[in-house]
């Protein structure tokens, strides 16, 4: 959703916002199910790197239900998957390194373009690329 990511080493992070402003969601629920009213902060947990369910969850609550407060990945959140997670409408990361600026400096600037569309981007790297032919013929 935003390159403005904030990423937290999870030694030294503190919640600014109250319980009550904030939802843990599991990973089997169903965002369609939650109630969403004053809630400032959804925390979806990795409970191991394998497990990618938050990752549809996000997308979920990012696209199709049009939620825009905070998006807060927790757990099991590995350096190789912080790109993605911005691609799927994370906005908050806390993870287990030490070093969270410099993780997220290598792992944020690896790629340049996708060829999938996502909360960050809605185009295809096809449409932009057919998007840019159309403008060349019309110089």
């Amino acid at each position: 959703m935003s390159q403005n990511l904030q990423l937290f080493s999870a030694d030294t992070f503190v919640a600014s916002e109250t319980e009550a402003q904030r939802l843990a969601l599991a990973n089997d629920a169903d965002p369609r199910e939650a109630d969403l009213s004053g809630i400032a902060v959804i925390e979806l947990h990795f409970p191991k790197f394998s497990d990618g369910r938050a990752f549809s969850q996000s997308q979920l609550l990012r696209r199709r239900y049009g939620y825009k407060g905070e998006i807060r990945a927790t757990g099991q959140v590995l350096r190789d998957q912080l790109r993605l997670m911005i691609r799927s409408g994370f906005d908050a990361m806390v993870i287990d390194e030490g070093d969270a600026e410099a993780v997220f400096d290598i792992s944020a600037h690896e790629f340049s373009e996708f060829y999938q569309a996502a909360s960050d981007a809605p185009d295809t790297i096809f449409q932009k690329r057919h998007r840019k032919k159309q403008e060349k013929a019309a110089e």
